[in-house]
């Protein structure tokens, strides 16, 4: 299909899907003095526990009203109901409500001098000169009217769309050969007389067949409501009645449910992000959330900036070759936390018996210590290497069954 050239109108870059990765990508290449649409369908609120990082904080600058609850602490929660609390020491992770928090992401890109567009992405096609259409849908307020496709010419698209990426699946080879982690989670507003236990600073994870056969479960707080969720790959495991299981294993039952949300999450970067030409990936879209620990906001933002780097360098260079940093700035920084998160979660979320011994090596100062500090601040913690070969020592041992559990 082609359209008459200069027919429509022509912006430097399309950003499809308004999540955190889209929102950072569309906010930095408009404040570069580029011509953005945002593009991002109307009421998706992506399952998700909340968490961000004081580096997210920092480096995005997110103001503190935007943090629905500080966490202070986290707590383990085996198979055999032995827990281990972690306390976060000298500092916090903040907790957001993806609710509050990706639109707030919009309107800083829409104040940057992005145009905001809501619709739902159908395709891409050429213009007679080369140069991408993009083709979307905008559904009628009443559903009396039928639909109404629009179109735009696009210099360049970033697909930020999501898991199973629209534009990634058109656009990118192998977008669509990805493994995923199918999360579902229910925003609950707390009891006026919470659970005995319950604490409104800490973060609890649950590593426990029933609640995920191969993933975990959890229970975030939100200030006055809180994030009760988990997730698995097995297309067979009922991820709403675990998190039924979840609630009335803390006494939770009863909650007043606010709203529920369930979505698949990539386990693993796709091995390419762009065409070469005019089209690069951000976000869940190119595979950024953390193996393990399902961590995706802090990622989907730093890709998000990393794809409007190579879009705008494309843009001054005319050099299609500048999308690939993306990818390979991204996997510079964290493609080693990736590749052992990977591998642990292969191997201690197996079975009951090793989330066991996963939960009590978590005990060990050591392992609280450099794993906390390389979470909060996205760094291979390297300033201690006793306490490494200590943990790996520990871990071996976990690993061959010597450890007492």
């Amino acid at each position: 299909m082609q359209t008459q050239l200069n027919s429509l109108e022509t912006f430097d870059a399309v950003v499809v899907g308004g999540g955190p990765a889209g929102a950072t990508a569309a906010g930095d290449l408009a404040k570069l003095g580029h011509k953005v649409m945002l593009l991002d369908r109307a009421g998706r609120i992506k399952p998700c526990g909340g968490a961000i990082p004081p580096r997210l904080i920092k480096d995005f600058e997110i103001p503190d009203e935007l943090l629905v609850a500080k966490a202070k602490s986290a707590r383990m929660v085996s198979p055999k109901d032995n827990r281990v609390d972690i306390p976060i020491d000298g500092g916090f992770v903040g907790m957001v409500d993806r609710d509050q928090f990706d639109e707030w992401l919009r309107a800083r890109a829409a104040t940057d001098g992005a145009v905001r567009q809501t619709g739902i992405f159908e395709k891409i096609t050429r213009d007679t000169d080369g140069t991408a259409i993009l083709h979307y849908l905008v559904r009628t307020p009443n559903r009396s009217q039928p639909d109404q496709s629009f179109a735009v010419r696009a210099k360049t698209i970033i697909g930020a769309d999501g898991a199973k990426s629209g534009v990634g699946r058109q656009a990118i080879p192998g977008a669509k050969d990805v493994d995923y982690v199918f999360a579902y989670h229910e925003i609950v507003r707390v009891p006026e007389k919470p659970p005995i236990g319950f604490d409104g600073t800490r973060c609890d994870v649950f590593y426990q067949g029933t609640i995920s056969p191969d993933f975990y479960g959890w229970i975030f707080p939100h200030g006055n409501t809180m994030s009760i969720g988990t997730g698995s790959a097995d297309k067979g495991f009922s991820l709403r009645s675990a998190v039924g299981r979840l609630k009335e294993l803390t006494g939770l039952e009863n909650v007043e449910l606010l709203r529920h949300e369930g979505a698949p999450l990539p386990m693993k970067p796709l091995k390419k992000w762009d065409n070469g030409r005019d089209v690069v990936l951000a976000g869940d879209a190119a595979g950024v959330v953390a193996p393990a620990s399902g961590e995706g906001i802090y990622y989907a933002m730093y890709g998000g900036r990393l794809a409007a780097e190579s879009v705008h360098e494309l843009l001054e260079t005319g050099n299609g070759k500048a999308l690939a940093k993306a990818r390979k700035r991204f996997m510079k920084e964290h493609g080693k936390v990736f590749l052992v998160l990977g591998i642990m979660q292969y191997f201690w979320y197996g079975t009951d018996k090793r989330r066991e011994r996963f939960v009590k090596m978590c005990e060990d100062k050591d392992v609280q210590r450099l794993t906390f500090e390389s979470y909060m601040h996205k760094k291979l913690v390297r300033r201690d290497p006793l306490a490494h070969v200590k943990i790996f020592i520990k871990d071996t041992a976990h690993l061959l069954g010597f450890a007492k559990v």
